[in-house]
């Protein structure tokens, strides 16, 4: 079935060639799975891609969109594109267990303190195109095609978080995730799984006692409501993996992958703008529509979270074997060269 898209793409071509429209009968359907709900980063990202895509394919291709929900679970949607149910689709922390290299953006502490930096470090062609990166995802039939960051990790909280002591016997909701699970246990908290829908539901019912989001998750899905504390300790931000089933993009024509590398390229800049207007914007509604009290951590205060978070390395490292340690020191590099040179 792959073997169409590459004719698909040439015959777009050359009837655009000739001034011609593309045949409707002949359109292709992208089938594109978010881990989000509409209005989030995820789904203004891939709103845009849609916009991209169908507008420089002349209507050949339409880009089908599909919120957290529709596909099922975060899990469900990595199946389906891995299976080829779906072409492209979004992963995140619950895609640790899937492409346990990916985990790597789980870890703590690991970029600085400037958003913009590190969105262009992650997207370089030195990370995002390395062959420990890639392979990483192709050997399990995914092929990657962006990382996206979607803003800091923020824990949302029942009381006042400032040190591992606070943390003590916190039940703390975080995916299914080996690498959060050991940083939250080495913070002193009790991690807990739980699948995004539930997070409400359990923070109402007194199930959980904290989680940790982007601010535009905690604001779309209410959690700030049901909880008195927002804590920015700046420890990692929230990162997807834009991925495309590997036999659907291999089928791709050239021009139509240089296409989508174009598209997503042109998406770097365009998403991280949104994405810091996007939380800020979110940040100011839970203050207008709250009592919430907003926590900054100092930089003595983050440093004996650091602390903690560096043996949780060594357990990234254990999982992935070489090509983890490669990817987590190809990384640490690149955003100590990017500091330098900034």
């Amino acid at each position: 079935m792959y073997w169409r898209y590459g004719l698909v793409a040439a015959g777009v071509l050359a009837l655009a060639a000739c001034g011609e429209s593309p045949d409707p009968d002949a359109r292709d359907t992208w089938r594109f799975g978010l881990e989000e709900i509409e209005g989030s980063v995820q789904y203004e990202y891939a709103a845009r891609f849609k916009e991209i895509i169908e507008d420089r394919t002349d209507g050949a291709v339409e880009v089908r969109l599909y919120p957290y929900g529709q596909l099922g679970g975060l899990t469900d949607i990595y199946d389906q594109v891995q299976e080829g149910e779906i072409q492209l689709a979004f992963g995140s922390g619950f895609l640790g267990g899937v492409v346990p290299e990916s985990q790597l953006f789980s870890l703590n502490f690991i970029l600085s303190d400037d958003e913009w930096l590190n969105t262009q470090v992650l997207n370089s062609d030195t990370f995002r195109k390395s062959e420990d990166f890639v392979d990483s995802f192709r050997d399990r039939d995914l092929h990657p095609l962006a990382i996206v960051p979607e803003g800091w990790q923020v824990w949302g909280a029942q009381k006042e978080i400032r040190t591992p002591e606070d943390f003590e016997g916190v039940a703390i909701r975080t995916m299914d995730n080996r690498l959060l699970r050991e940083t939250y246990s080495a913070y002193g908290a009790d991690p807990t799984t739980m699948e995004y829908g539930e997070i409400y539901s359990g923070l109402q019912l007194g199930q959980i006692d904290a989680q940790v989001q982007p601010v535009f998750a905690h604001e779309e899905m209410d959690f700030y409501q049901v909880q008195d504390y927002l804590i920015f300790a700046n420890q990692a931000q929230f990162i997807a993996t834009f991925m495309a089933n590997r036999d659907w993009y291999d089928g791709l024509s050239d021009e139509y992958k240089d296409m989508v590398e174009d598209a997503v390229v042109e998406l770097v800049e365009y998403i991280h703008e949104l994405q810091v207007q996007l939380n800020e914007d979110r940040m100011d509604i839970i203050k207008e529509n709250s009592d919430i009290t907003v926590v900054e951590l100092t930089e003595e205060e983050r440093d004996r979270f650091r602390e903690l978070s560096m043996p949780v390395r060594d357990t990234f490292v254990e999982r992935t074997g070489d090509r983890g340690e490669r990817l987590l020191n190809l990384l640490l590099e690149e955003v100590e060269r990017a500091q330098g040179g900034s």
